[in-house]
Formats: structure tokens, sequence, C-alpha cells
């Protein structure tokens, strides 16, 4: 992975980004473990989830989650988790791709599992994808590609945004 490194930062190129995505799916396909459904989470699980949904031929459901919102998202806070998913499927059954962009401390994952079997007991297993997981975190993801020591803080291309404006254009 070609990315740029400096004290705790790392920033991906969006080349980088796009790869990344794709080497996951074919980890993904290559376990041979099939699902009837993509769930991603947003705002970071948008665009794996989308490629996902396209690549492998399944209903794309989305739930958005926070807990990145204060000093510019820089800082964590307090999950917050949607009351409703996002979905063409009528119900999320069976088994479910859970997808996510990283995976920092873990909570997120968990408690968004276990939100999702009390919610929706017709799913029978959930397994996650994340581009990036932080070893130091509680939760071990289904699929990684990129193993990450330490905590430094992932720069993905699309944040440029964050500090834009429209008439900045």
């Amino acid at each position: 992975m070609t990315t740029s490194k400096d004290a705790g930062h790392v920033w991906i190129s969006w080349d980088d980004y796009h790869r990344s995505i794709e080497v996951l799916a074919k980890q993904v396909f290559d376990s041979g473990w099939t699902f009837d459904h993509v769930l991603c989470l947003a705002r970071g699980g948008l665009r794996p989830g989308d490629v996902f949904s396209r690549l492998f031929n399944v209903p794309l459901s989305i739930l958005t989650v926070s807990s990145y919102r204060e000093e510019g998202g820089t800082q964590r806070g307090a999950l917050c988790i949607a009351d409703r998913i996002t979905s063409t499927a009528d119900t999320l059954s069976g088994r479910l791709l859970l997808i996510d962009d990283l995976v920092d401390s873990g909570d997120t994952l968990q408690r968004v599992g276990e939100w999702l079997l009390n919610r929706h007991p017709e799913i029978s297993e959930i397994r996650s994808a994340v581009i990036w997981y932080k070893e130091n975190s509680s939760v071990c993801p289904d699929y990684f590609v990129h193993p990450v020591a330490g905590n430094p803080w992932i720069h993905q291309p699309f944040e440029l945004y964050d500090q834009m404006m429209p008439d900045t254009l």
C-alpha cells in the first residue's frame, strides 16, 4: 500500500483506497462464504458496501452510525445508531456481511452486531469486513486488508470534503 505517514497519521490515496476495497472483496470471495445481504455502516462503509453489493449481486442495506462528531470529526464521542435501516430488501435475513471502512476500538462492530440480532432475529449469521483493522481493537473483524499497529489517524481520500464548502470546488 502506497501511503504517506507521519507522527501518528496515515494518508491514503484514492488509488490505494479503491484497490483495498477490491482486495477485501477478493478475500471474502476466496473464503467461500456466501451472504444474502450487505449492510454498510454509513458513512465510512458506504463506498465499500456499494462495491460489494455490485460485485456479489446482493441487496445493499445502509445503517447510519456515528461516534466521531466532535472536533471536526476527529474526537470520538458516544455511539449513535440510527433507528432504521435503509434497504430495498423486505427484511434482513439469512447471512449478513457487515461492512465498514475500519475498526478502531471495536465498540461500533460489537454494538451494531448486538443491535442487529436484537431487532432482526431472521439474521442467521453476521460476518464483518473492513479495510483497516487497528490491532488494539476489542473486536477482530472476520475479513480485513490492512492490520494497523498502534492508533494512527487514517486520513481517507474523501475526508478532504469535510473541510470544503461547495463554493470552493
